[in-house]
């Protein structure tokens, strides 16, 4: 079964952050310059939370916020699920579809950050999986393989 471990060994380790005492402006201009989605929020090398676009939504824009002072402590998710790197892809997924989240931390047993996974990442390993799957039963039926 394909693990958490095979999108990061593809994807890299290096996750964007932000610390709690960062305005909510700058988080959402550091998304947008990196095209990101979310930040994982670190606090004195631990994670904190993660924030997202749908906080910024939900917690600054619906509530009429000035995102010039509003800090990211004050918005940020801190009810985090997470996964390590050998959770299997369907439990991510998993757990992604039935928490309503796109983003899962990949953290080891000292809690340090390793890594991030979204569901687009899960969706372009399971197409590339399909792709493979289609490519190798082709090569079958026309007597290649």
């Amino acid at each position: 079964m394909a693990t958490v471990q095979d999108i990061l060994a593809v994807k890299g380790a290096h996750v964007q952050s932000v610390g709690p005492e960062a305005t909510v402006l700058d988080a959402a201009l550091l998304m947008n310059d990196h095209k990101i989605g979310s930040l994982i929020v670190m606090d004195e090398g631990q994670v904190a939370g993660i924030i997202t676009e749908r906080d910024l939504l939900m917690r600054v824009v619906a509530q009429r916020r000035d995102p010039a002072v509003t800090l990211v402590r004050d918005v940020m998710t801190v009810e985090l699920f997470c996964c390590r790197t050998d959770t299997e892809l369907d439990e991510a997924r998993g757990v992604m579809k039935n928490r309503r989240i796109r983003h899962l931390p990949v953290l080891d047993g000292d809690r340090r950050l390793l890594g991030l996974i979204s569901i687009g990442d899960l969706n372009a390993h399971l197409h590339h999986d399909q792709e493979v799957t289609i490519h190798v039963l082709t090569e079958y039926i026309h007597g290649r393989a």
